[in-house]
């Protein structure tokens, strides 16, 4: 195993070099200046499209505008929100909270294009299914010659997809505070038995196709999102005097970088290695620029690209600067990320045990499983349109065998070498996706110049 770990960690640094660094954010500083900060001057629009406003059953596509933001927020508001934040901040001290924020202004850029690409550019898979990613964008806007992209992004989103992460911590959840505080005796029989109970549920809904997991995930997304908000509120209220230190820790430490170990430099300093260990986390965390937020509103009910791109657009506003900095919030102001040598999902744990005792930690167990179990299902069907784009969709149900397969993986696996795999495939699904997005920007600018002023009119 600590070869492995150590395997995994080379990996993972390597995929996440100065060329990834410079094609995401870099990539998504250009998408904002190229656009002239349009989208953002239309969120008020892009909430009125998801309320179903302008909503059409008529219209091309599997899913609505809410269902297409639910499945995509399902596994975005996940595990990285919760055990990401507190491995954010173990590392990197609170300045990376803020390096997360700046991924999440850039990332609603970059997923405003990603997605409005999806629509613009839908493809048929082998059995004439419409269908939208992007490999698929890859494909049709760009040309056949292209194709290599679409191959690669497919073929790293089987892996990327895999629910590594969110299993190995929901198994750290269960077993720190239902199985250890009752005297359970924590093995690789129990986390089987967690395996399996997983594989179980997650079965039934996945083998159901996308209609089903975006059904469960809107009805899933909207209340764990409240749940959650209601529980860091509260904790924030018991220690209100910490709010306004932290909130100025969080800006001051990014560019002071006093708490990142001083022995991991990146371009030439620690602030470096800070930003990039912060943006790291904001990507897993929100998944801009990596594509598969754009498969989900691919799917959407809708004949006007930009719609879609709008409604992408609000996913790293929730999930980022809204979950993610509530998680912050929680560890900061509570001091335990300072007192315990806890990390991921436990450290978070530690914090709502610290400021609501007796039942903190067990509603937080409520929000961990409702957060991993609707990302099971987000995960499934973006792995499940990989395969079919590359061996056709009368196959694509064989990946939810090597999906239910790597649900007992996760969860006999050691926590660091999950998040440096997933680290590494989704470096390596963001090249594909980033390069062709790029080069098809003026698209999606035309598009939207197009579309903004019939609204005008």
């Amino acid at each position: 195993m600590e070869k492995l770990n150590t395997i995994l960690a080379e990996f993972s640094s390597l995929a996440w070099g100065l060329p990834l660094l410079i094609i995401l954010i870099g990539g998504g500083l250009y998408l904002i200046i190229r656009s002239q900060f349009l989208p953002f001057r239309y969120l008020g629009h892009a909430i009125q499209v998801l309320r179903g406003k302008y909503d059409d059953p008529n219209d091309p596509g599997q899913i609505t505008h809410f269902q297409a933001l639910s499945t995509a927020l399902s596994s975005t508001i996940g595990m990285g929100n919760i055990s990401g934040v507190a491995l954010a901040i173990v590392v990197g001290g609170p300045g990376a909270v803020f390096w997360m924020w700046v991924s999440a202004v850039i990332g609603m850029s970059t997923k405003y294009f990603t997605s409005t690409l999806a629509i613009l550019y839908r493809g048929k898979d082998s059995e004439g299914e419409l269908q939208g990613g992007p490999m698929y964008f890859i494909v049709e806007g760009l040309g056949k010659r292209w194709k290599f992209l679409a191959l690669m992004f497919s073929f790293f989103g089987i892996l990327g997809a895999l629910p590594v992460v969110n299993v190995n911590q929901l198994k750290q959840a269960i077993n720190d505070i239902i199985l250890i505080p009752n005297g359970v005796e924590v093995s690789l029989t129990s986390n089987l038995i967690i395996a399996a109970v997983l594989v179980i549920f997650t079965s039934i809904v996945v083998f159901g196709g996308l209609k089903r997991i975006s059904n469960w995930a809107s009805k899933l997304v909207p209340s764990m999102v409240l749940l959650y908000f209601v529980l860091v509120l509260i904790i924030l209220f018991v220690n209100y005097t910490e709010v306004p230190k932290y909130l100025a820790m969080i800006v001051t430490d990014a560019f002071s970088a006093e708490y990142y170990p001083k022995d991991k430099p990146f371009l030439g300093g620690v602030l470096g290695a800070l930003i990039l260990h912060g943006i790291k986390r904001g990507a897993f965390s929100n998944e801009a620029g990596l594509g598969t937020a754009a498969m989900a509103h691919g799917a959407a009910k809708t004949d006007e690209p930009v719609r879609e791109g709008l409604v992408a657009m609000l996913g790293p506003a929730i999930d980022t600067l809204i979950v993610c900095t509530l998680t912050a919030l929680a560890i900061l102001v509570t001091g335990v990320w300072e007192t315990t040598a806890s990390n991921g999902v436990s450290l978070t744990a530690e914090a709502f045990q610290n400021a609501i005792p007796g039942f903190g930690q067990y509603l937080l167990m409520i929000c961990v499983f409702i957060f991993s179990v609707s990302s099971l299902f987000s995960y499934a069907y973006y792995g499940n349109k990989c395969l079919s784009f590359l061996i056709g969709a009368k196959r694509k149900h064989y990946y939810n065998y090597l999906y239910i397969a790597s649900i007992v993986l996760a969860a006999t696996t050691d926590f660091k070498a999950m998040i440096n795999f997933i680290d590494g495939v989704f470096a390596l699904m963001a090249i594909p996706t980033m390069i062709a997005t790029i080069i098809l920007a003026p698209k999606v600018i035309a598009a939207s110049r197009i579309y903004f002023s019939k609204l005008k009119s």
